[in-house]
């Protein structure tokens, strides 16, 4: 009884942060969507991508269910699943994320939380694995990279939140006074 409790509660919490994840592209040119916002080039549209990488090879390679979405061999890992190419479209990513989610269910739905999976890229003695592992890891890698987007969305135009329908119109002076606040603890805390 726990194990379906628990695996019901980690699919819900992979399925919430998911659309949390493309919610923050809703509204942003194709230039925002995908511009490097970091030093190291992180940006909107690559952090979907990835995503949707990172989960077809766990929910797939790991159990032996290849992903139907096209995947280079993870041992010619060379970063261009950070960010969106010319030839990429918007709607071409996030389609391919929605058939990967399929995938994924499909896996967690069919196997139990003991199936035994092998992670080829993880060192010894981690490598052999199961499903709760990889329902905790991929869970952790989504959460990870939707609060980069969270952040990266704010950055662009001051919109936050999990979902639209929690999202409340933003007051800049309400915002503007916080964060005086905040530098000024921060200023008073370092001249001491």
């Amino acid at each position: 009884m726990i194990d379906e409790f628990a695996k019901d509660n980690l699919h819900g919490r992979l399925r919430r942060d998911r659309e949390a994840l493309l919610w923050k592209l809703d509204g942003l040119s194709e230039y925002d969507a995908r511009r490097p916002l970091t030093a190291t080039g992180t940006n909107l549209l690559g952090l979907v991508k990835h995503v949707a990488a990172v989960e077809a090879r766990y929910f797939g390679e790991v159990f032996g269910r290849p992903s139907p979405e096209p995947l280079p061999r993870w041992q010619d890992h060379d970063g261009s699943d950070l960010w969106a190419s010319e030839g990429e479209t918007r709607d071409q990513i996030i389609g391919s994320y929605r058939r990967t989610w399929e995938h994924s269910d499909a896996a967690i739905s069919e196997l139990p939380l003991d199936a035994p999976g092998h992670v080829p890229w993880w060192p010894e003695p981690w490598s052999d694995t199961n499903l709760f592992a990889i329902m905790v890891h991929v869970l952790a890698e989504t959460v990870r990279h939707a609060g980069h987007a969270d952040i990266l969305r704010e950055g662009l135009d001051g919109r936050t939140g999990l979902r639209a329908e929690h999202e409340q119109r933003i007051d800049e002076e309400a915002r503007a006074a916080y964060r005086a606040k905040i530098e000024q603890a921060a200023r008073s805390a370092a001249g001491r």
